[in-house]
């Protein structure tokens, strides 16, 4: 009787302390959404597919242009990623790509089911600062092979994306090609001349370069592994327990999908629980 009574006390302890942190969410976001309606007085442009392209092609140019990433690319991103603008996260955040806190992120945070419950995305003071973090997301020592492609060469990017582990639905690269396609963001795309192209990767690849130290500290989520996961242990293995998905186990172990499926020899993205899995 006694240990049940412990039992039924720390079950009321572990539902007390989540009912605790989903009120302290809700309240950040309440703040994140008072504070955004007193910006735009109340009243959100709603956007479609084709306003939304003409609202932010001038940004994903400027993007192309510096870094080298396709405009269409960003943008048919964008689209997928916000719903053509119009999700909670992009009209209270200003977070157009989804791209979620790290320990190295000192701004306002909002939070929203994803991989897990209440992950944390990253607050924006504007579009702009959205769009340019997702340039700066993608200067990785995995995504670095795809700033050698033309940045015209949006198929290309388009599977080399999915290659590099950023998305897990296979379709992926369809999704993109065909957003492109139908919208003809290609329009926006510019060539480039062989001077100005080893130009421009001189100055990409030496800030991947500069980043590939600090790599885990910007680049890897903060959000905290599923309740009852256990750690990596010596041998360099991690259990899948309930809630993990092999994205977000690649995720929390700087790996690319691809990565951790060549690690275990798998050749589909199917796990189940208690599969023990190599993260390193």
């Amino acid at each position: 009787m006694h240990s049940s009574y412990r039992l039924s006390f720390l079950f009321l302890l572990i539902v007390l302390a989540s009912s605790c942190s989903s009120r302290k969410f809700s309240k950040n976001n309440k703040q994140i959404e008072k504070a955004a309606n007193k910006a735009n007085n109340n009243s959100y442009k709603s956007y479609n597919t084709l306003s939304y392209i003409d609202e932010f092609k001038a940004v994903a140019i400027e993007e192309m242009n510096s870094d080298g990433i396709p405009a269409s690319i960003t943008l048919a991103q964008g689209i997928l990623e916000s719903g053509s603008g119009n999700s909670d996260l992009a009209k209270y955040a200003n977070n157009h790509f989804g791209i979620k806190c790290t320990s190295d992120w000192r701004g306002k945070n909002y939070f929203r089911d994803d991989d897990q419950k209440n992950d944390c995305f990253r607050v924006y003071k504007d579009a702009r600062e959205s769009f340019r973090d997702h340039s700066e997301f993608l200067k990785r020592k995995r995504y670095s092979f795809l700033f050698q492609l033309d940045k015209n060469d949006y198929k290309s990017w388009a599977q080399g994306l999915k290659t590099a582990g950023y998305a897990t639905n296979p379709k992926y690269p369809d999704l993109l090609i065909n957003m492109i396609e139908k919208y003809q963001l290609y329009q926006y795309d510019q060539s480039e001349s062989e001077k100005q192209k080893i130009a421009r990767e001189d100055r990409v690849f030496a800030e991947i370069n500069q980043n590939i130290p600090q790599e885990k500290k910007k680049f890897t989520p903060v959000d905290t592994p599923p309740p009852g996961a256990k750690p990596i242990i010596a041998d360099g293995t991690y259990t899948v327990v309930k809630g993990d998905t092999l994205y977000n186990i690649a995720k929390r172990f700087n790996l690319s999908v691809d990565e951790l499926k060549m690690l275990n020899e798998m050749t589909t993205d199917g796990i189940k629980l208690g599969q023990v899995l190599k993260v390193k």
